[in-house]
């Protein structure tokens, strides 16, 4: 720790190991505390140390992280652990937004997104409850500034020729750390990378700023200032090494007078990051699960009385986990009591719509869509996504976990359903029209998909697109197993589709065919879009049978939910192959 504080105030790329070790490591239990899988918490780690010349090794499990950064004279190693496990979509792509900060100020290229000034915009303005609509924001300005920048020049490349007249941008009013001058990171670059003396690069900012006040004028200096823009963009556009061996390339050189960010800046930012307040009320929260659940039941086959069922009692039980969650109680007993309150709020409804129609009475599985609210679907994706990494540990940790959730949903549905007599059978056909169907299916799909990412406390735009890849994929795959494809392959298509629609959706992004803002990561989006897909009416089926001691049923509802549970990673796992070499090649 005196090492830490000693260099706090110092830029961090001229602190001790120590320091530079505090930002590696707390970045990487942020995005862990943040649902997301070993895979990604190193690679966000990489992404931090790589600037800083720093090598990672780092063990990952579901709620601890051992690390070891050495900057090629220094070693040290820190241990942190979590006291639980949650998700919150909403930091991991702050988190990302930050990387790209961090690299771009230290003079590397932006890793994430395709303009690093949404980003930069973004850490200046942490203290704004909707970061979402922060970015927006800056977004709309800075294509405004491009379409102004290409009225007055016309200039062909607008983003480039905007680049200058962006990156100089520092707004002190309405912020939350004063800005870092990405302008003087660019000149400390021209010295650096075209060995001019400071004499040189100095006439060269003088004669920029002279030709922004109209006292240089003509074609020459305004095709310099492009050129020297241009330069520097190419430059920070690189991509990382390959190699790690590559981190330690810059140890030693001189730095000259180049600004960066301060130890103290980082961990500003990085404290923002992490107390930031959810996006949602319990009370909004408990809607949007009402929403998805009563969704996932008319998906899994239910009509409107289980809906209305699942709406109350799901909407009700994530309330209230939303409320016991809040004071820290243990995750398990709190999954326990509010499946149990969400089961009998949904009986109990069904019994009360019962005296005006005796109809609702019949309907006794409508209980399970209501603690669907539950599913891990975070954990269960990532579990398995890790094990594609071969990352063992960390897979089987979060496949244990999984399993304790679930099987402590399923122990207190079962005990519900037996003091209250219930007897899922499964849901009655609707006997729809096929295309009615399709486009109901279309609509609930999105609903219920909507209704997980605010449960993910996904800001809106990104709910919306997840929504949006939930649509399609799962209206395909429900439509592809009513054409007598297998409900297993239905879900590695689904789920594979997903993953390439998310990659496909970033990849629009960075190219500059989307607004910047939209850049999500990506398990931000196929996780939510493919939750909808985990059969929760199995496991619960599965469980009620082995309560009944009908261990044939049990065994058999069991292996079809493993069948597509285990089909939904490696649908998302092959999309990560074919779309990223990262994935692709075993280095």
């Amino acid at each position: 720790m005196e090492d830490i504080e000693r260099d706090w105030d110092k830029p961090v790329t001229d602190a001790g190991i120590a320091a530079k070790a505090s930002v590696i490591v707390r970045v990487g239990m942020l995005d862990l505390g943040a649902g997301t899988g070993s895979f990604r918490v190193r690679e966000m780690m990489h992404r931090i140390a790589y600037p800083l010349g720093v090598h990672v090794r780092a063990d990952v499990n579901l709620t601890d992280i051992e690390a070891s950064c050495t900057d090629g004279k220094d070693r040290i190693t820190e241990v942190i652990d979590l006291p639980t496990t949650g998700v919150n979509t909403e930091r991991i792509w702050l988190l990302e937004h930050f990387a790209d900060w961090f690299n771009v100020n230290l003079g590397k290229g932006s890793m994430y997104h395709h303009q690093s000034e949404v980003s930069e915009g973004l850490m200046q303005h942490l203290d704004k409850k909707d970061a979402s609509q922060v970015s927006a924001d800056l977004s709309k300005q800075l294509r405004e500034r491009q379409k102004v920048e290409q009225n007055q020049e016309g200039s062909d490349d607008p983003v480039l020729d905007a680049l200058e007249m962006v990156t100089e941008r520092a707004k002190d009013d309405d912020s939350t750390a004063r800005p870092l001058h990405l302008r003087d990171i660019e000149e400390a670059q021209y010295r650096a990378d075209y060995a001019v003396s400071d004499v040189e690069a100095d006439s060269a900012s003088d004669s920029k700023a002279s030709g922004r006040t109209a006292e240089v004028s003509g074609s020459d200096a305004k095709r310099s200032r492009r050129g020297q823009a241009r330069r520097f963009v190419r430059e920070r556009a690189g991509k990382p090494p390959k190699e790690y061996a590559e981190h330690f390339d810059h140890i030693g050189k001189t730095r000259g007078d180049q600004p960066g960010i301060t130890v103290r800046q980082a961990h500003e930012r990085l404290d923002m990051i992490e107390r930031r307040k959810p996006l949602y009320s319990p009370l909004f929260a408990g809607f949007a699960s009402a929403c998805a659940c009563a969704s996932f039941v008319f998906l899994l086959g239910g009509g409107p009385f289980d809906m209305i069922g699942a709406f109350v009692g799901a909407g009700l039980g994530h309330w209230l986990r939303r409320k016991l969650f809040a004071h820290h109680l243990n995750q398990f007993f709190v999954t326990f009591v509010c499946v149990a309150v969400a089961a009998l709020a949904c009986t109990g409804t069904l019994r009360l719509i019962g005296l005006f129609n005796p109809v609702a009475l019949q309907h006794d599985t409508a209980y399970i869509g209501a603690m669907l609210f539950v599913i891990p679907g975070f954990p269960l994706i990532t579990g398995g996504l890790d094990m594609a990494k071969i990352d063992f540990p960390s897979g089987i940790q979060r496949v244990c976990y999984v399993l304790c959730i679930i099987l402590m949903a399923t122990l207190a549905g079962w005990m519900v359903a037996s003091v209250v007599h219930l007897n899922p059978e499964g849901f009655e056909p609707l006997g729809l029209n096929p295309v009615v169907n399709c486009l109901l299916r279309m609509l609930f799909a999105f609903i219920g998909v909507w209704g997980f990412s605010v449960m993910f406390n996904s800001p809106q735009r990104m709910c919306l697109v997840a929504a949006t890849i939930g649509l399609i994929t799962d209206t395909l795959r429900l439509e592809i197993v009513d054409m007598g494809v297998p409900a297993e392959a239905g879900a590695f298509i689904g789920a594979l589709l997903a993953g390439l629609l998310a990659s496909a959706w970033r990849s629009a992004v960075r190219h500059g065919w989307l607004p910047p803002h939209l850049g999500y990561p990506r398990i931000c989006l196929t996780v939510p879009s493919i939750v909808i897909m985990v059969p929760g009416l199995y496991m619960y089926q599965a469980m009620f049978h082995l309560g009944q001691f009908d261990t044939l049923n049990a065994l058999d509802w069991a292996f079809r939910a493993f069948m597509v549970i285990i089909c939904l990673p490696i649908g998302l796992a092959m999309a990560r192959v074919i779309t990223d070499k990262s994935w692709r090649y075993d280095v």
